[in-house]
């Protein structure tokens, strides 16, 4: 206690040592006097009276609180029974609509094709793994996909992964994994793959490069090649796992819980879960947009800011199922398949032209899916569904730690929104994207770096005119400029797969 919650005894330390050091002194009267601070000393002390006296600090007593300490009291009570209550009766995204109850409990059916599966969709699915240690398709990744795989129906689900440099665990525990699964499957495993078949740029200093961006989307896309090969089949649905510790149920209501429709199936262009590196921490920020193309704020909930009309924020607010977004991934997307399977033209993941304006693969899909704006229906209203949504009740995680807290963080969500907006506000979110509002088939002139390779420099600043692509809300928002990811060619164990080229100056 501080000492100015002190005040001084209305007796010295003399007095006090000469009471207690002689043996009459029970019976003893002290004389009525003032003290050196001009109080009143008790007329009469009893030795019973001292020996009962609660033990003071250097002649101080604690006085009564003052009125800031009880302000922090009952503060901090207010905080306890606001944090208890909301997490009892107002948790977030907790207590599931009752189309998600029917379908985990038809899922609990016994011998039951597919019983979570309840119009016998055809589902194919795609991942690409970096799995050296064989952890990931040998453990509970592998254990989840194999159980989603048999309520899902095995005669209704096409598996495709592809695995580059893993070494030879990572190639044993996927061979172990495709003798376990019963569907139809293509699992490819690339113990060394050439750099040199993937598109390169010329980075400033003039050295050629693979952008991270160009070899994800090619990657991504070898997993969906069984697509090409066969044509003559066909899926409703496409769902694309990362390397997530998830939930086979929480799939189950990705694939078809999603918006529903009238007619009781869920209905949209992409679904996507959400994913967390830890039990607070939203992680997929670099593929994720709001409906009106701004990227997330700080990343915790709600995650959306209130910057432009702020739907996608009211969505999550609301407790919906299907949040309005422009792009999302969250470790885990489902997709309508027909876009992928058009005979002319079908969807494939791509990379952003521009060097130093370089949106995500997985961003840049979603794009590529959804109706662009007009600037006309811009003028004049908030924006269009895309079709899109990311889906709350679905969540993911890194760390299976990470995972088995987010049920619980989840229930105190709704606490978090103030809080969230002026931290974002306060830490300058969303960031600034030029290129967000462009119109597809538009013509911008701007200063840009143009690639040269007989440049010394490896290029240099130009002014150009560009025609506007569908995806300039996918580019980062540092002020448009982020730098270019580059694959690391001779990766070392522990070593990221990438690095950053800063962007030249002027």
């Amino acid at each position: 206690m501080p000492p100015s919650h002190y005040q001084l005894s209305p007796r010295s330390s003399v007095d006090s040592v000469a009471l207690l050091s002689d043996p009459d002194t029970e019976d003893l009267v002290l004389p009525r006097r003032k003290s050196a601070w001009g109080m009143l000393r008790p007329s009469s002390w009893s030795y019973s009276r001292l020996a009962t006296r609660k033990p003071t600090f250097h002649g101080l007593r604690r006085g009564p609180p003052r009125p800031l300490a009880r302000l922090v009291r009952i503060a901090l009570g207010i905080l306890v029974a606001l944090v208890v209550l909301t997490g009892a009766f107002w948790p977030s995204y907790t207590h599931l609509p009752p189309h998600y109850q029917a379908l985990r409990r038809a899922a609990a059916q016994p011998d039951v094709h597919g019983p979570g599966n309840p119009h016998d969709e055809k589902i194919f699915i795609a991942a690409i793994l970096y799995d050296r240690a064989g952890t990931l398709a040998g453990g509970r990744w592998g254990d989840a996909l194999h159980q989603l795989i048999h309520l899902l129906g095995p005669d209704n689900v096409f598996l495709s992964i592809y695995e580059n440099d893993s070494g030879e665990k990572g190639a044993h525990a996927l061979r172990d994994l495709e003798d376990r699964v019963a569907c139809n499957r293509s699992i490819r495993s690339e113990q060394h793959l050439d750099l040199h078949s993937f598109p390169s740029v010329t980075v400033p200093g003039g050295a050629s490069r693979v952008k991270r961006t160009d070899y994800l989307a090619e990657l991504r896309n070898r997993a969906l090649r069984p697509l090409d090969d066969h044509p003559e089949m066909r899926y409703d649905r496409i769902l694309y796992l990362n390397d997530v510790v998830f939930d086979p149920l929480d799939v189950l209501h990705l694939l078809f819980s999603t918006n529903i429709n009238r007619a009781g199936r869920a209905q949209y262009r992409a679904a996507c879960a959400v994913d967390f590196t830890n039990a607070f921490k939203f992680y997929d920020t670099y593929a994720t947009r709001d409906l009106d193309g701004y990227g997330i704020g700080l990343q915790f909930f709600p995650w959306f800011t209130t910057a432009g009309h702020g739907l996608s924020r009211q969505d999550v607010l609301a407790g919906k199922d299907a949040v309005r977004v422009r792009s999302c991934w969250g470790g885990m997307v489902a997709f309508d398949a027909r876009p992928f399977q058009r005979p002319e033209s079908p969807v494939r993941f791509r990379a952003d032209a521009d060097l130093f304006f370089d949106g995500s693969e997985c961003c840049i899909i979603h794009a590529d899916i959804q109706d662009p704006p007009s600037r006309q229906a811009i003028a004049i209203a908030e924006p269009a569904d895309t079709g899109i949504y990311m889906n709350p009740f679905v969540r993911v995680a890194y760390e299976e730690r990470s995972f088995a807290w987010l049920g619980v963080t989840r229930r105190f969500e709704r606490l978090y929104p103030i809080a969230h907006s002026i931290a974002s506000h306060l830490a300058g979110f969303p960031r600034y994207n030029p290129r967000r509002d462009e119109i597809p088939g538009q013509v911008v002139t701007e200063t840009l770096w143009v690639p040269d390779e007989k440049d010394e420099r490896g290029g240099s600043f130009k002014t150009v005119d560009r025609v506007a692509d569908n995806d300039g809300f996918c580019t980062d928002g540092f002020g448009g400029y982020r730098g270019l990811q580059v694959i690391v060619e001779d990766r070392k164990p522990g070593e990221d797969g990438w690095e950053e080229i800063a962007f030249p100056t002027a």
